[in-house]
């Protein structure tokens, strides 16, 4: 995810094991870290979050939660949000749905989506693997992953996100020729994508399309990683 650390934030942050209703689920992907939210943050997630707050009920038709049916885009893990409330500035005629499971990032999103009265973007605070498999198949016309952790120690490969079976679900949400789109500044992460990639017939390479920077990718740049976009589309039904 693409979360700036916060300064109330522990240096290092502690591995949450899966609740008992996620035990028998995908190994979760993120750690959840512990700190005080700023005074903004808490008015964004206490004054402003219920008139962003995409339902689960609406998950079955996920049209419903919004101002007007548009095209919808899922973001997975938008971090601090200033990156998906810039592209929801520049893509009115989209919906975004964007999910975060920590909260201070979701509380800085909502106080930008007052400030740029964003009609077009909901959120969820919550996990991928309790949203996606829910929204109806063929319902996205883009899903965006960037930088989810890459886990750089082999034994915890396991819990990178993007795996064999986050393609497969991801590939039965895309419309056809919907479009899921990954970044990522870890050149074997990269690697492994493509690898995965090919293994699904469903998947076909294509050119990225436009984003907006994160705030991780910044400071990433800064130090002189190197950032790899990958992106495909759904093949057409035939």
């Amino acid at each position: 995810m693409n979360a700036e650390p916060e300064n109330t934030e522990p240096e290092h942050a502690e591995l949450k094991q899966p609740g008992p209703d996620r035990a028998a689920g995908p190994l979760r992907s993120y750690v959840i870290r512990q700190g005080r939210l700023s005074k903004g943050q808490k008015r964004g997630l206490e004054q402003i979050l219920p008139h962003f707050q995409f339902p689960k009920t609406a998950l079955s038709s996920p049209q419903q939660a919004f101002a007007s049916e548009q095209p919808l885009i899922l973001e997975i893990g938008f971090g601090m949000g200033d990156s998906l409330a810039e592209m929801a500035v520049a893509a009115p005629e989209f919906n975004f749905l964007g999910l975060e499971v920590h909260a201070p990032g979701v509380g800085h999103l909502m106080i930008e989506a007052e400030r740029l009265q964003l009609d077009n973007v909901r959120v969820m605070n919550h996990d991928v693997w309790s949203v996606l498999p829910h929204l109806p198949n063929d319902s996205l016309s883009g899903l965006q992953v960037f930088f989810p952790d890459p886990w750089h120690k082999k034994r915890h490969h396991k819990r990178r996100l993007i795996n064999s079976d986050f393609l497969s679900c991801a590939a039965q949400k895309l419309k056809p020729e919907g479009f899921l789109h990954i970044a990522t500044d870890w050149q074997p992460y990269a690697e492994q994508i493509y690898e995965l990639i090919e293994g699904h017939a469903d998947l076909a390479h294509c050119s990225p399309p436009p984003r907006a920077q994160t705030k991780y990718e910044r400071r990433g740049l800064r130090l002189g990683h190197e950032v790899t976009d990958i992106a495909v589309i759904k093949n057409a039904k035939g």
